[in-house]
């Protein structure tokens, strides 16, 4: 929803949502309201929290711990990386979604650094509108250092280095959280997916501070932290994601529950908690992910984000004695196969979807763009495949390996690499290791997204997105925003943001608002070939039947392994409609237009390379970069950071029987 709207606007938005829920989901929501309501009488007042800290604190157990060589098994490089980036902290410097905070030694848990505005910290949680800025500024700014991520970072630190000074700060900081977070008082009690990050952050923060003198009274001795272990699970156990909006959430308000309810069994509904989360996330997991193991929002972050959710919950049950059901192991071991046979030659994901950069846990200082933490801690929990490429053991995969103990066999997996999955639509279209740099092609032949709000899907319908040495050539041009700036979260999901095909102006799939699509394009695979020396791809959707008079847009990919080429085919059922065909780049590609070719250079780059891209001639070619009156030319590394690149858009007239035909010509430097 436009944060800037009107109130019409917003009763319109609201509308729209809910016409894409259910009658049952409509009973939920109204239920949920009710008890918002009434839940009013138990917020928490900053006031009254020293009668809590002032209870007597009593013994409790903590046992899920770590065996005592695991800090030695860590590698000296992962090592370095923890303690490089836990010395920046220690300094009030990281990194979040793009802004570099220097005010992390102690922070301000309401303030937000890209508007200056700041939530208030004592209004009743349910009364905030977390979707207006006015009211909490960038909310996933705020929202992110409250999951208390850079804290397990510096507990990792001291596990590594028993340096009291990083355990001193994580302890100065969750009292402070503590302390000014009373239960149901603010904006981090507005929404269950950052409890259950919370509650896993929480846990390992314990488990890693373990034999540190003070862990104790920080953690089972002290009244106030017992009780906000105990907030956050009775908040998750009252309300969930339900509906339209059981997507990664409810994984991660599911995950969250578990492993609290087996790090920290202290209460008398810690069984039953146990088991409601255990029953939530052994549903929803199967039903969030393809058997294939993609994740069904088609959203290549929230695939690393599910999956790393799945195998810490999967572990801590292990731990507890109460093992998740083998068809959540058999889907957890294909999340990670899956992303092992995606990921390209630099452990590089698809840049399918939305991404918010969102983690389960960090004990490593995040790597932006990368999968190879997610196949680090796959490997460890449940072994890799000789087909995996090569990825260094990080602390995460380590440690949490330590815990797991021996890797769980899971029968069934792939014996070679996958380059097909056909229930998400996904093909790769790539050469082998002897014909290096690898050209890697992603083809995009799936469903729009997961349920009925597709709440992170782009209109990208037969979009590609091509690499050369894990270098971006045709790019996807990523997420850029969630809240706060509605044009450019527009542009971002929009079918000229991808490298597809626009008709008369039109997105493929009907946009109601910022995590709300009201109408689904259905794409189909037509064939998938490969010869050996070439592979090739067919594929159509229905997004523009609503044209007059309607179409359908067809599109082919052809690979060619020796030559090193690629043939993109599009073709149009019906006309003639205006159409639009634009081609992104990678930041690093340099473009040149002559007529209907294109000279690609990316000299500069990791893996240097140039090529050439052979244009159809009865299209109008034109070249744009970093514009914003319209929106074009734009690149998007991570939320909240957006560069400058390379666009090229044909327009013309489609016309029934006449392809248009694109060629991709790598020039390689040898």
């Amino acid at each position: 929803m436009n944060q800037a709207a009107t109130p019409i606007d917003r009763i319109g938005w609201y509308a729209r949502r809910a016409t894409r829920m259910s009658p049952a989901e409509l009973g939920w929501r109204a239920y949920d309201q009710a008890l918002h309501a009434a839940w009013s009488r138990r917020q928490v007042r900053p006031e009254e929290l020293a009668a809590i800290s002032s209870r007597p604190g009593r013994r409790r157990g903590f046992f899920a711990t770590l065996p005592p060589d695991t800090a030695e098994r860590v590698t000296g490089s992962a090592r370095t990386a923890v303690l490089t980036a836990a010395d920046l902290l220690m300094k009030g410097e990281w990194e979040v979604l793009g802004v570099l905070r220097t005010d992390l030694a102690a922070p301000d848990w309401f303030h937000d650094p890209v508007t200056g505005r700041r939530s208030a910290s004592d209004r009743y949680a349910f009364s905030i509108n977390h979707r207006s800025e006015a009211q909490t500024g960038n909310v996933k700014q705020v929202w992110e250092i409250s999951r208390l991520q850079h804290l397990t970072l510096l507990a990792t630190a001291w596990f590594l280095t028993r340096d009291e000074v990083y355990a001193d700060r994580v302890a100065d900081q969750l009292r402070s959280w503590w302390r000014e977070n009373p239960f149901l008082s603010g904006i981090h009690w507005t929404n269950g997916i950052e409890l259950g990050v919370r509650l896993i952050s929480l846990a390992w923060i314990r488990r890693l501070l373990d034999d540190w003198p003070g862990v104790a009274g920080l953690f089972e001795e002290n009244e106030l932290a017992v009780q906000q272990i105990r907030w956050h699970q009775q908040y998750l156990a009252a309300f969930r994601s339900r509906g339209s909006s059981a997507n990664n959430h409810v994984i991660a308000e599911a995950a969250g529950q578990l492993v609290a309810s087996c790090a920290f069994p202290w209460f008398p509904e810690s069984e039953r908690w146990r088991r409601g989360a255990t029953r939530l996330l052994e549903r929803e997991l199967l039903r969030n992910t393809f058997s294939s193991g993609v994740d069904r929002e088609l959203a290549s972050d929230y695939q690393r984000f599910v999956a790393e959710l799945g195998l810490l919950a999967a572990v801590e049950a292990d731990v507890a004695g109460r093992p998740l059901g083998p068809a959540v192991w058999s889907r957890l071991a294909a999340m990670t196969d899956s992303a092992a046979a995606l990921a390209d030659q630099r452990l590089r994901p698809p840049r399918q979807g939305d991404g918010d950069d969102g983690r389960a846990l960090l004990l490593d200082p995040p790597v932006p763009d990368s999968w190879a933490s997610l196949l680090s801690l796959g490997a460890a929990v449940v072994g890799r495949r000789d087909w995996w490429p090569a990825v260094a053991a990080d602390a995460t995969g380590t440690i949490v390996g330590r815990l797991a103990g021996a890797t769980r066999v899971v029968p069934g997996r792939p014996r070679s690499r996958p380059a097909r999955f056909e229930d998400a639509g996904i093909t790769l279209l790539r050469t082998d290791d002897r014909l290096a740099p690898e050209i890697w092609c992603r083809c995009d032949g799936g469903p729009h997204g997961y349920l009925s709000i597709a709440a992170h899907a782009h209109a990208d319908a037969l979009s590609v997105e091509v690499r050369y040495g894990g270098v971006d050539v045709l790019a996807d041009p990523g997420t850029y925003c969630y809240h706060g700036e509605p044009a450019w979260r527009s542009y971002f999901r929009s079918t000229i943001a991808h490298n597809t095909v626009e008709l008369d102006g039109q997105d493929q799939s009907g946009d109601g608002g910022p995590f709300l699509w009201l109408r689904h394009a259905t794409s189909r695979e037509l064939g998938v070939a490969d010869t050996g020396a070439a592979a090739r791809w067919s594929a159509e959707h229905d997004g523009y039947q609503v044209l007059d008079p309607p179409a359908r847009h067809r599109r082919s990919v052809r690979l060619d392994r020796a030559a090193r080429t690629i043939e993109i085919v599009d073709s149009i059922d019906t006309g003639p409609h205006d159409i639009r065909v634009a081609f992104h780049f990678g930041p690093e590609v340099a473009a040149q237009l002559s007529g209907a070719t294109a000279a690609l250079d990316w000299t500069g780059a990791a893996t240097p390379g140039a090529a050439r891209l052979e244009l159809p001639p009865q299209l109008r070619w034109s070249l744009h970069r970093g514009e914003t009156e319209p929106i074009l030319g734009w690149y998007s590394p991570g939320l909240g950071r957006r560069t400058p690149a390379w666009t090229l858009v044909g327009r013309g007239r489609s016309a029934p029987g006449a392809p248009v035909t694109t060629r991709l010509v790598f020039l390689d430097r040898n």
